[in-house]
């Protein structure tokens, strides 16, 4: 079974089902940011084509303080983190929705495609009271090929997260974590006014844990890889949920 309070989905190349609900989303209106970014196939690889940080430096979004202990973004160095967040895709609790498991040239190949892209995904650890302990990316869901199958907003911030001790999932902890890494992105990208993620369905824990976060569910989206639940928290409801 998947982490019980984790969001363990790192895919957004993905379609809706047909007839899915998303009443409640405006459609994608193309800014010089997105037109520079995206081509008639949706978005490209290379250097940055955007002078601005796409997800104004998570590095320098700082720590906070989580009813768990003091928590921090900390940006993925691979010589330092790929041994440890590998040896996390290998757990199949977590390669049943990540899909990296094997040896480590996997995990660093999808952290590379990062890294050395236009910025607009961030790999990072999540550290709880010093300790890493879970991994997490933040993306720009506008600039993402997911934005061609929902109605994105300009700034649309998506997150992944999988909690990586089998000792920190099942406690609450990932709900804790999602509402303040969602507080963070909304409290540091002030152009952002949604945070949005895409578990898979039948992950009904980590869509139990969004939800617990301040998180709504916006649609159901049939993927080529699954069937994920669209959920969205609102800077205009992130006092209310």
């Amino acid at each position: 079974m998947p982490p019980a309070d984790a969001s363990t989905d790192a895919g957004t190349n993905s379609a809706p089902r047909a007839g899915s609900s998303t009443e409640d989303t405006l459609d994608l209106r193309l800014t010089e940011e997105l037109i520079a970014l995206f081509g008639d196939d949706g978005p490209v690889s290379g250097p940055r084509a955007v002078g601005d940080d796409l997800l104004d430096t998570p590095a320098d979004w700082g720590p906070v303080t989580t009813s768990g202990g003091v928590f921090q973004l900390v940006p993925v160095r691979i010589e330092r983190d790929l041994p440890l967040i590998s040896r996390w895709m290998n757990d199949p609790a977590v390669a049943a929705f990540w899909e990296l498991a094997g040896p480590q040239e996997v995990t660093a190949a999808h952290l590379r495609t990062q890294l050395d892209g236009d910025g607009r995904s961030a790999p990072c650890l999540g550290v709880l009271a010093g300790v890493p302990m879970s991994y997490w990316e933040i993306y720009r869901a506008d600039l993402d090929p997911l934005a061609r199958h929902y109605p994105a907003r300009p700034h649309d911030t998506g997150i992944h997260l999988l909690v990586g001790g089998v000792a920190d999932r099942g406690r609450g902890l990932g709900t804790t974590l999602l509402r303040a890494v969602a507080d963070l992105v909304l409290d540091r990208r002030p152009l952002c006014a949604r945070v949005v993620a895409e578990p898979d369905m039948r992950n009904t824990p980590s869509v139990s844990a969004f939800l617990r976060a301040g998180f709504r569910f916006s649609a159901e989206l049939d993927l080529p890889d699954k069937r994920a639940a669209l959920m969205v928290r609102d800077r205009a409801l992130r006092n209310l949920l």
